[in-house]
């Protein structure tokens, strides 16, 4: 962003205020509903599970190092409270008690996480079942059918989280 406002933090490639992390989230995020759409279709419509698995697990671990990522990005070196001050949507005094949570971003922050922390749990529990229950290779069991359940949640709740996710990004970064 030559010419424009300097941020803490690497700035990103989409060209908003957004930093490199906040980017690349957002564009992974995409790559993480197509990937894990495609494991789902294998396991229920192709039966491959041993791949779904694979899938699955490399999924998970491919989420927790980027969450960790992020997390790191967020809270030790990018200021994002202050690469949204010029969305119209955050307060201009975002540092008084309590003002950027009242504001449509802080709102919209609060609404992801309320997806994002208890889907990350879901995964956990989804992935730690399904390696402690399932045989090897995998195979459906008579674990089958809570799987099915927790891994819905779950695959529910990563989609709400992107969907959240990217509303935040596009009100704090884009506008």
């Amino acid at each position: 962003m030559e010419g424009g406002p300097q941020f803490s933090g690497i700035d990103g490639f989409l060209g908003t205020r957004g930093s490199l992390m906040l980017d690349v989230v957002f564009v992974a995020m995409f790559l993480v509903l197509v990937v894990m759409g495609y494991s789902i279709w294998l396991v229920r419509d192709r039966r491959q599970f041993e791949l779904h698995k694979r899938i699955q697990l490399a999924l998970g671990i491919v989420l927790l190092i980027a969450l960790v990522a992020f997390e790191i990005d967020m809270q030790l070196l990018t200021e994002w409270e202050t690469r949204a001050a010029a969305s119209p949507y955050f307060p201009d005094d975002y540092q008084a008690a309590g003002a950027k949570w009242a504001s449509v971003v802080g709102v919209s922050l609060i609404v992801h996480l309320l997806f994002a922390v208890p889907t990350a749990f879901l995964w956990v529990v989804v992935i730690v079942g399904a390696l402690r229950r399932f045989p090897r290779p995998a195979a459906p069991s008579g674990y089958s059918g809570r799987h099915v359940f927790w891994a819905r949640l779950a695959a529910a709740g990563m989609v709400l989280t992107s969907l959240t996710g990217w509303v935040f990004y596009w009100l704090a970064f884009v506008a």
